[in-house]
């Protein structure tokens, strides 16, 4: 369940602030955009910095993303002096309205994804929506042009959200509401994903965290993943595929095997996305390099689960999907992994923490090499992931170590919006089975933002530059080691913290239950080795490609790489968040944003609590 609602509640709901705010969601007053119009080129328009969606090594696209110099007055670097390769980060952070420019480096914008006159037809799956907000961010001279298809999880008639959608949408005749299919009361729509067809024959697929309300791409942090643009299938492609079509053949984190899993999600949809998802089969999805993590309303029975012909739903096809995954045991058994987790919603997960031991069950799931280097097909080849694996060796690999990134009362009150970004940040702690959730959470919680009065630690802080702007971001990362030197395995999800978006535990009658709609992108090292993209395949076998954490910028250097690492490949994550960590102390709270907040924010408002309405 998101951060905008409280997951305990059913989904019609007044988001109010207090008592000297209204609503949460933005009035409809923006400004639409000026634009250059049809007279400049027909061609996209050029980015502030050249760089490519989706990571590939190849030296025109290395040297194209380096070719910006660094606010610190430091020149990029495209390849070290032992000929080591850098590669942006695949996900980027939003822009933030009210940080400097040198903070937001590489940040991306909402026009800067809508704002292409050469879309042609839009997609857009969430759960808020300011329709003027999101037409204001299309190019001007195609804004009535574009068919804009919004997908929405507002089934009741009465419901006030949907009733206002309705009518904003009766401004713009090209915008058409889709209501997706919604079985339970407790569940939402929560999947924030863009689907963009284009006038050139190119598709690309955006999955990303952010509400389509203004104070989202406001003042909060958020994550955006973007695929290359996708260009349609050739006869000789599909003739391919037809004399090898089963989905056995393409491993978790191709770009064929994102395409069926792509497309099963949105069959999900059933007859209301029928005429989409043929679309977007005459795509080709070859040059993604990702898996895909979705949840739709659903019963699965864990018995019917085939990895080889599909990715399950919620936690267990996040459990497929880790346990493809390569991971190198490292010769010294003393070194710890580290899963964070830093969501923007907490909800009632039970008293004991059968369902948290669940889930961190699921993501110890891995694929555990038993040398120092992780050994791995390359996922544009063809190959059987679902064989039997080899038998590990004695030695055991070290159980990670696990946190929560969660924000105080404090951190929202001081963030850059103050309290009006509490109400899209949620978990309750009032009543006495809360209090008990809140026990066994408590020794998992960190800050999101560092506390000024924490005391200094023997590893530097490297610092995100997104501590002044609240979380809605939701980012699950495998760390290497407990020194965060390298990542395993990283995923951008809307779900957070909710047996509503990741399953229950199996019941009864041995099924997983799962009531709202979700979807994210997992991404990890093997999936950027250069023979993946066709260049230099003897070199990459020799050496291991680095996942490494990244400040301040999406593309790494140098003095990113611990020493010690080594790797021909390294390629980036953004981090928004500081490390290393900083826990809660023991008289430290969560914020709720159901509780009242007298002591006032930075710009004076005192919190009066969210009070949804039945």
């Amino acid at each position: 369940m998101d951060g905008e609602e409280l997951v305990d509640v059913p989904t019609s709901k007044r988001r109010k602030l207090d008592a000297q705010h209204n609503t949460i969601t933005e009035p409809n007053t923006t400004t639409l955009a000026t634009a250059k119009g049809v007279d400049r080129p027909i061609s996209p328009p050029a980015s502030r910095r050249k760089r490519s969606v989706t990571p590939s090594p190849s030296t025109a696209r290395v040297k194209a993303a380096t070719t910006a110099t660094s606010k610190a007055g430091n020149q990029l670097k495209d390849e070290s002096e032992d000929g080591r390769d850098f590669l942006t980060s695949p996900f980027q952070l939003t822009h933030i309205r009210d940080l400097s420019p040198a903070e937001n480096e590489d940040s991306v914008m909402l026009e800067d994804i809508l704002g292409d006159p050469m879309i042609k037809e839009c997609w857009n799956f969430n759960f808020l929506f300011d329709l003027d907000f999101v037409m204001s961010k299309f190019d001007a001279d195609v804004r009535s042009l574009v068919q804009v298809k919004i997908v929405h999880g507002f089934w009741k008639r009465d419901d006030e959200r949907r009733i206002g959608m309705h009518e904003m949408a009766e401004r713009y005749p090209n915008i058409e509401l889709i209501s997706a299919y919604m079985p339970d009361p407790f569940g939402t729509h929560h999947s924030k994903m863009l689907i963009l067809l284009r006038h050139d024959d190119t598709a690309q697929i955006v999955i990303h965290t952010a509400n389509m309300i203004s104070r989202d791409w406001g003042n909060m942090t958020q994550a955006v993943w973007r695929s290359p643009l996708l260009l349609l299938k050739t006869d000789d492609y599909k003739t391919t595929l037809e004399q090898d079509s089963s989905p056995e053949t393409f491993p978790i984190g191709s770009g064929e095997r994102f395409e069926i899993d792509f497309l099963w999600y949105l069959n999900a949809y059933g007859k209301r996305l029928k005429d989409l998802s043929k679309v977007l089969c005459n795509y080709n999805f070859s040059a993604v390099r990702a898996a895909f993590i979705g949840s739709a309303p659903s019963r699965q029975k864990l018995a019917n689960a085939d990895p080889a012909t599909h990715t399950s739903w919620g936690w267990l096809g996040l459990r497929e999907i880790l346990s493809t995954i390569p991971i190198a045991r490292p010769a010294e058994a003393a070194s710890t992994p580290h899963i964070v987790i830093q969501i923007s919603s907490i909800a009632t997960l039970g008293q004991t923490p059968a369902w948290l031991q669940h889930l961190q069950s699921v993501l110890r799931s891995s694929y555990t090499t038993s040398t120092s280097r992780a050994e791995s097909t390359s996922p544009s080849k063809k190959a059987n992931f679902f064989a039997k694996r080899p038998k590990a060796t004695a030695t055991k690999a070290p159980e990670p170590m696990f946190n929560i990134i969660f924000p105080t009362a404090e951190e929202i009150r001081t963030s850059l919006d103050g309290y009006a970004s509490g109400g899209s940040i949620h978990t309750k702690i009032q009543s006495a089975a809360q209090q008990r959730q809140l026990q066994y959470l408590r020794p998992l919680l960190c800050h999101w933002r560092h506390p000024s009065s924490s005391s200094s630690t023997e590893e530097p802080r490297r610092e995100a530059m997104r501590g002044p702007a609240a979380p809605h971001i939701k980012t699950f990362i495998r760390f290497s080691n407990s020194e965060h030197a390298s990542i395993d395995w990283a995923m951008v999800t809307s779900a957070n913290f909710s047996k509503q978006a990741w399953g229950d535990l199996e019941n009864k009658n041995k099924e997983i239950w799962i009531q709202s709609w979700e979807c994210g992108v997992v991404v990890w090292p093997q999936l950027f080795k250069q023979d993946s993209f066709g260049g230099q395949e003897g070199k990459a076998k020799e050496e291991e490609v680095l996942m490494v954490p990244v400040f301040g910028r999406d593309l790494p250097a140098e003095e990113d790489v611990a020493e010690g690492l080594k790797a021909h490949e390294v390629v980036g994550f953004r981090m928004p968040y500081d490390l290393p960590l900083s826990p809660y102390k023991t008289d430290e709270t969560p914020w709720v944003a159901t509780m009242n907040h007298e002591e006032s924010d930075w710009k004076g408002v005192v919190w009066g609590g969210y009070q949804p309405h039945a």
